[in-house]
């Protein structure tokens, strides 16, 4: 077990123990491995589910009549299974598997949207957008007619509701918003902003790639439309991911891509008749070990204690502040009271690529640059920050190296 239940402490040395890649050296000093929004480092449970499809189930799925297949199919289906479970969907038939959050929102907008937007349609974001849920909706307001109306962000990084809601109206056909920001952490109040949306008669759509990993998430409390993540996030593969959508509007798709596997019947006189979602959704041989290995990653996160796990990432958070904002030099970039394991920021004088090189050498890996979010660093007056980003596995003391490494920063460039 990864908890002490009797004594509610969240044991993170049990958490890093499963993790292989934390314990090594980078250029002679003990990793502190802080780019998790970007990637996490994977448990040894998700390397072990990987291994042994490959060894034992590596078939291909569906409609195979010999075991390896047949089993192939089992773990496939529990896979879809496991992720309605994590996001209490009411059904694993509402679970689309893709490649990530960025071909989900993609097929949103095109197999969804495309077919019903049109001239004086408006479709609603917000300034805090990763670009994978901005840049479908802007080019499919190019190509429909419709107007992209763009919520602002407060000076803190956050997203007012009142500000949202005022930019409702009759013409709003589809509003799509991050769950947490990748760029500044900002947690937005989602359930408000799908009720805000319906209200005005808008499909919604939320990026939950920042959120999935970071605690519980719950789609029917929510009420939204669409909802996506990716599995690398979570701790699983690359290139696996989930789109989960009410029953009715995945039954309003059409094809995002066809091919094998999405079919009814194809006659070359009669045309083609298309299976039911989530099938006519995922055309070809999909991503089988992706799903494996997502079904492995979700259940290690539910063995931490989502709630446990927002816990202790909420501590490392507030400590990443209070170390960062107290270095002379240093300047927090979005500060929204509600936030999740994101530390952005800048150092005076510094190009934040040089800051991430000099971190590099003392053993502290973040990610530096606009992290496909220009519009939202605009907003907030920078072209590039640092990010700092918090995983299941961190600790106080990372926080602290961290800290310690841009003191080392300023003395290098001062």
């Amino acid at each position: 077990p990864t908890l002490n239940r009797s004594s509610g402490d969240y044991d993170v040395e049990a958490v890093r123990a499963q993790v292989p890649a934390l314990h090594q050296l980078v250029h002679g000093k003990p990793l502190v491995y802080l780019d998790n929004a970007a990637t996490p480092l994977k448990p040894r449970p998700v390397i072990e589910a990987l291994r042994d499809f490959y060894e034992q189930d590596g078939a291909n799925i569906h409609r195979g009549v010999h075991l390896l297949s047949q089993r192939a199919t089992e773990r496939y289906e529990a896979a879809r299974a496991t992720v309605a479970e994590h996001l209490n969907a009411p059904s694993a038939r509402q679970i689309v598997f893709v490649r990530g959050t960025t071909e989900a929102l993609n097929l949103v907008a095109e197999a969804w949207a495309r077919p019903r937007l049109r001239s004086g349609d408006e479709v609603l974001v917000t300034e805090l957008e990763h670009h994978a849920n901005l840049l479908p909706w802007m080019r499919l307001c190019e190509r429909t007619g419709a107007r992209l109306v763009v919520v602002p962000l407060r000076p803190d990084g956050s997203i007012a509701l009142e500000d949202f809601e005022a930019r409702l109206s009759e013409r709003t056909r589809l509003a799509a918003f991050a769950h947490v920001s990748n760029a500044l952490g900002t947690v937005l109040p989602v359930q408000r902003m799908v009720a805000a949306a319906r209200a005005a008669g808008a499909v919604t759509v939320v990026d939950g790639a920042q959120a999935v990993p970071h605690g519980p998430v719950d789609v029917q409390a929510m009420d939204c439309d669409f909802y996506a993540f990716s599995g690398h996030k979570v701790y699983g593969p690359t290139g696996i991911g989930v789109l989960y959508g009410k029953a009715e509007r995945l039954a309003e798709c059409e094809p995002y891509q066809v091919g094998g596997g999405m079919i009814r019947e194809v006659s070359l006189q009669d045309g083609v008749r298309y299976a039911a979602p989530p099938s006519r959704l995922e055309a070809g041989t999909p991503h089988v070990a992706g799903a494996v290995g997502l079904d492995a990653a979700l259940r290690w996160v539910r063995s931490l204690g989502p709630e446990r796990l927002a816990r202790w990432e909420g501590k490392l958070l507030e400590h990443g502040r209070k170390l960062l904002g107290a270095l002379e030099g240093v300047r927090l970039v979005g500060t929204a009271p509600q936030a999740a394991s994101v530390l952005s920021f800048v150092v005076e004088g510094v190009h934040p690529h040089d800051v991430g090189t000099v971190l590099d050498t003392e053993g502290v890996a973040v990610r530096v640059g606009h992290h496909c979010a220009q519009p939202t660093l605009r907003a907030m007056g920078v072209r590039a920050t640092v990010r700092a980003s918090f995983g299941a596995y961190n600790t106080l003391q990372d926080v602290e190296r961290l800290a310690e490494g841009l003191r080392r920063v300023m003395e290098v460039f001062r």
